[in-house]
């Protein structure tokens, strides 16, 4: 009896909100006993623009990652799905008898994607032109953006988490830095893969011949922060019986990994060096030797809004702001650029705000309407594209264990959003009947695995509709 009175006035508070939700979801959300005020939900009818469910739709709220689908989409409407980002190789001086008198000169236009392989592939071509050593310096350049002194946004106390990466014009390794630990002839060794002397390890593991289970099977890791680097203390004891480990942090700059290991490509392609690594706009007179391309911006797109990922999401943010009002990039103009992109279509509102691009903020803000209108006109603009960059549910991305053994799988293509008070999700549904619904639940509070249940039921029922 005592519930009923408690449920009442809260029924009878919350009715005038609920008018336009189907009784299944109502029910929902009262048998979770959510606070409507923490909840927004849009269900549309993708093919008429029909708005068949709504609750708090324009209230703006912290959107998480799914602020990506805007970052996503003015930068495929900006460059085109085809587009590619170059990396650009120079020398500068001569060459005589095998020697190159002069430096190595590397343009960074921001492409996030570049990795060891590419490396070792500038490394080769310098050697098909026959050097066989260099006298003079790896300059860099990496003007195309205003970089961050920092590598880490420090959003949580997780600051050398992959998710806090900070961008880079120059980016290697999506910003990891890796060290291998392993077994071997009876001791425990550890090193940093592709030559990488960025930061500094101090190994005092110590080998023992028991099982590989426990406290033996995983060493303690520290890192210390120094001037100038990050020193990476390993301790504790490690199996002779386990296998090989691998750790992947946020220990450098990127382009200091990335000269360590050109580096050590060059040396091992036959070509002497013996200089060092300067930081400079590309000099007058410097000849292309040749330009790297990305895989296609459509394939960038997928990865970084499937996986949402935050490094590329920063730099497809920072090469709009470019494109736009000219480099060094910055945060502000990328800002401006999406607004000024995506302003034509119609989809923003004057509450959203995209704070950098990949939705790591507090920030952020962004309506579920707005993440209504942005999908629908992405999928007018680029059809199956949009749809299959998305996470699909039970199949890949942050969708690929949540809907795993559900009637869902297969049938969402979404966005995914979470932080410690927002957990949020939008995209497609297709329903059992072949009908597809644009949708967007956006949950901001306490327990936000409260947000994550009702987006689970919601879907549910749209996909037995």
């Amino acid at each position: 009896m005592r519930l009923i009175y408690i449920l009442l006035p809260l029924l009878a508070f919350v009715a005038p909100l609920f008018a336009t939700l189907p009784q299944s979801m109502v029910d929902a959300i009262v048998n979770d006993k959510i606070d409507p005020k923490n909840l927004s939900i849009v269900v549309q009818d993708l093919s008429s623009g029909t708005v068949i469910a709504s609750l708090n739709p324009t209230t703006p709220r912290v959107p998480a990652s799914v602020e990506k689908i805007a970052t996503a989409y003015a930068v495929l409407l900006e460059f085109g799905a085809d587009f590619k980002w170059p990396t650009q190789l120079y020398y500068r001086g001569t060459l005589k008898s095998g020697v190159l008198h002069g430096d190595i000169i590397v343009k960074g236009y921001g492409d996030p994607t570049l990795r060891a392989k590419d490396v070792k592939e500038f490394a080769q071509k310098i050697a098909s032109f026959g050097v066989r050593k260099v006298v003079g310096n790896i300059v860099i350049d990496r003007t195309f953006f205003k970089n961050s002194p920092k590598i880490s946004s420090g959003f949580d106390k997780n600051f050398l988490s992959e998710y806090n990466a900070m961008p880079d014009a120059l980016m290697y390794n999506d910003h990891l830095n890796y060290i291998q630990i392993a077994p071997r002839n009876g001791i425990i060794t550890a090193q940093a893969l592709y030559s990488d002397k960025s930061f500094r390890i101090s190994n005092r593991i110590k080998a023992t011949n028991g099982a590989c289970r426990g406290k033996n099977a995983w060493p303690s890791v520290k890192y210390s922060k120094r001037s100038d680097h990050i020193d990476v203390v390993l301790d504790g004891t490690l199996s002779k019986r386990c296998h090989k480990i691998t750790l992947h942090n946020v220990l450098s700059k990127p382009y200091s990994s990335f000269y360590y290991s050109f580096k050590s490509y060059l040396q091992a392609s036959g070509v002497a060096f013996n200089g060092v690594l300067k930081l400079s706009a590309v000099p007058k007179g410097a000849k292309l030797l040749m330009t790297h391309y990305s895989k296609p911006l459509e394939k960038i797109v997928a990865k970084t809004l499937k996986k949402s990922n935050n490094l590329y999401a920063r730099h497809l943010f920072l090469a709009l702001g470019a494109k736009r009002y000219g480099y060094p990039a910055t945060v502000e103009n990328a800002e401006r650029a999406v607004r000024d992109t995506l302003g034509p279509k119609g989809v923003l509102s004057t509450g959203d705000f995209i704070d950098n691009g990949c939705g790591l903020s507090i920030r952020s803000r962004m309506s579920p309407m707005t993440a209504i209108k942005i999908n629908r006109s992405a999928y007018r603009d680029f059809g199956k594209m949009w749809l299959d960059s998305l996470s699909i549910a039970g199949v890949d991305g942050t969708l690929k264990k949540r809907f795993a053994h559900s009637i869902v799988k297969k049938h969402a293509f979404m966005k995914t959003g979470t932080l410690k008070r927002a957990k949020n999700i939008a995209g497609f549904v297709k329903t059992k009947s072949g009908r597809l619904l644009n949708v967007a639940i956006f949950y901001n509070g306490a327990k936000i695995w409260l947000g994550r249940d009702i987006q689970n039921k919601i879907i549910t029922m749209l996909v037995r509709e």
